[in-house]
């Protein structure tokens, strides 16, 4: 078996830790990286303390509010917000860091982690949210969408 580029392996841990997620719609993980080392990660579910969706169902599914719309019509924190929540827990600073996502970040996050400071986002795969894209690209923030053809 190859060993994996950077890229590879740290896509593969955001993928396992999405594993954790309570969404019912999507999966997601994020990992903060900077000098080959993790910084912090997180998944997307319900505030600490709280029920998740998996267990008193989705809102946005019952509403029938489209991917990418609506966001505070949700229980959960995207996996984004959760590792930037948990980086500033530990006083841990994102600048110059790369994010690995299963997936493209929204608008809402793309805004954090722009003044969060990361320099690189490498996804899985896209999300709907045009405006995201469009502020990333005008940050400057370099945004790849990797596939992961490995078991």
């Amino acid at each position: 078996m190859a060993r994996p580029s950077w890229d590879e392996y740290f896509l593969d841990i955001a993928r396992l830790v999405s594993s954790r997620s309570t969404c019912l719609r999507r999966h997601v993980g994020a990992i903060f990286v900077r000098d080959k080392r993790v910084l912090a990660t997180g998944y997307n579910g319900a505030p600490s303390g709280l029920k998740h969706c998996d267990e008193v169902g989705c809102i946005r599914e019952r509403e029938g509010i489209p991917p990418g719309e609506r966001h505070e019509l949700c229980r959960g924190i995207h996996a984004e917000q959760n590792a930037i929540l948990q980086a500033a827990q530990f006083g841990i600073s994102l600048r110059g860091s790369i994010l690995y996502c299963t997936n493209q970040p929204c608008v809402l996050c793309a805004k954090m982690l722009i003044n969060a400071g990361v320099e690189r986002i490498v996804v899985l795969g896209g999300y709907p949210d045009k405006l995201s894209r469009e502020m990333l690209d005008e940050a400057g923030i370099e945004v790849v969408v990797k596939e992961l053809n490995r078991v």
